[in-house]
């Protein structure tokens, strides 16, 4: 039976159990089903060498093969496979995407967003890689800062001790090609560079640092040492930042830990009080020294200068004696006299002499004696003084006073024996 009978899918089927003898009356389109079975029973016949007995000895009636049919057949489906296989090759890379295509399992090229095409597989597949998002990794942490994981978090530090870091890292990827095909877990990698650069940081500083004041500072530090690392690993990953979420000593030691930093906060208040009390002393005594420094050169240079003054006058005076020395020897005399009478206020009178006449200068021994009697220790003198004196009166050579203390005395031998060198 070929397929250009114009009878073909009109004709009943015997072995259907329907329509029996009949023919299927000519309207519509042949019933597929039916069609697809008479093809099956076509195909097996060509294969029955003994001429249709083979099925348990049923009576089927003789296949007659038609080679155009069966060729057409299979080259419908043929076609049809082809075509389901290329359409396989379509693929759509979104925006923030990368193709990449592989040409019997080995890199050929990257794709950029939209509808692509490749050859199918097995010749060539494809993989889609994120390259905008932003991947995070945790370390010492998972998910919250309570889910510690101690093998991560806990590093020695330069002055050995132990601490407890837990920070984030957050990159993208720059190179899809070398994060998929140089590294088989660039993730995993990722995560052991990150602990293996804050372990390296962190063991060379010391704890304080580690924990106050150069967070910020190691979190660049290993942001800047994990990225030399990927790069020399080819991962194709970028560093976009590294957060240090927390940093504190073990729980086990955390009591003594406080107990360790409040001493050091008051060691440190203690020393600025004794450096504020030494910024007040300090510059008290340097002003002091200065002062007293200032004030022995000005006595030594007044003590210079006064000796070179009285080595200058005693020279000169000397040269006047050498040519008068009566003259010099009475003016040197009758100076000292003066100094000596000029700071005291007795007044000696010679009683021996030709009975001439003294006047003293009542104005200021009444002066004196006013200023003695204001004061406690005027009491002896204005007793030791001559009667005469105190009463203002004209003391003559006939009242001679009486010597009262040892100065008086040595002022009349004084006179005496100038009255000698003279005579």
């Amino acid at each position: 039976m070929s397929l250009n009978d114009p009878q073909w899918g009109n004709r009943g089927n015997d072995s259907s159990g329907g329509n029996k003898g009949g023919k299927r009356p000519n309207q519509g389109p042949p019933d597929l089903e039916e069609l697809w079975r008479d093809l099956n029973r076509r195909i097996s016949g060509m294969f029955d060498k003994k001429g249709g007995s083979g099925n348990g000895g049923g009576n089927r009636p003789p296949v007659e093969f038609n080679t155009k049919f069966l060729g057409g057949g299979i080259s419908l489906l043929v076609g049809l496979v082809v075509l389901v296989w290329l359409a396989s090759g379509f693929y759509i890379v979104d925006a923030s995407q990368r193709g990449l295509v592989l040409q019997f399992g080995k890199y050929k090229e990257s794709t950029e967003s939209g509808l692509r095409w490749r050859l199918p597989y097995p010749i060539q597949s494809h993989e889609l890689v994120n390259i905008s998002g932003v991947r995070t990794i945790e370390v010492g942490y998972r998910g919250s800062e309570k889910n510690k994981v101690l093998k991560e978090a806990l590093m020695l530090t330069d002055d050995e001790n132990i601490i407890n870091i837990q920070f984030a890292v957050q990159y993208i990827l720059k190179d899809p090609v070398e994060y998929v095909f140089n590294n088989r877990t660039p993730d995993d990698a990722v995560m052991q560079v990150a602990e293996t650069a804050i372990r390296e940081i962190v063991g060379k500083n010391k704890m304080d640092f580690v924990l106050y004041e150069g967070r910020e500072q190691i979190a660049v530090k290993a942001s800047t040492l994990m990225q030399e690392i990927l790069d020399r690993y080819k991962t194709g990953i970028l560093i976009s930042k590294v957060t240090m979420q927390n940093a504190q000593p073990p729980e086990q030691v955390q009591a003594a830990f406080d107990d360790a930093v409040k001493a050091g906060q008051d060691r440190e208040r203690q020393k600025n009080e004794g450096q504020a009390y030494a910024n007040d002393v300090i510059p008290k005594a340097r002003g002091t020294a200065a002062r007293l420094m200032q004030e022995a050169d000005g006595y030594k240079q007044r003590l210079i200068a006064t000796s070179e003054g009285d080595a200058s006058r005693f020279k000169q005076i000397n040269a006047e004696y050498a040519k008068a020395p009566e003259v010099t020897r009475s003016r040197m005399y009758l100076e000292t006299m003066q100094q000596v009478y000029s700071s005291t206020s007795k007044v000696m009178v010679d009683a021996k002499g030709q009975g001439n006449l003294l006047y003293l200068p009542l104005d200021k021994l009444m002066h004196a004696a006013g200023a003695l009697a204001a004061s406690p220790e005027s009491v002896g003198s204005s007793a030791e003084m001559p009667a005469q004196v105190r009463s203002g009166s004209v003391v003559s050579n006939e009242t001679p006073p009486q010597v009262v203390d040892k100065t008086e005395a040595r002022s009349r031998d004084a006179l005496r024996s100038r009255d000698r060198e003279v005579r």
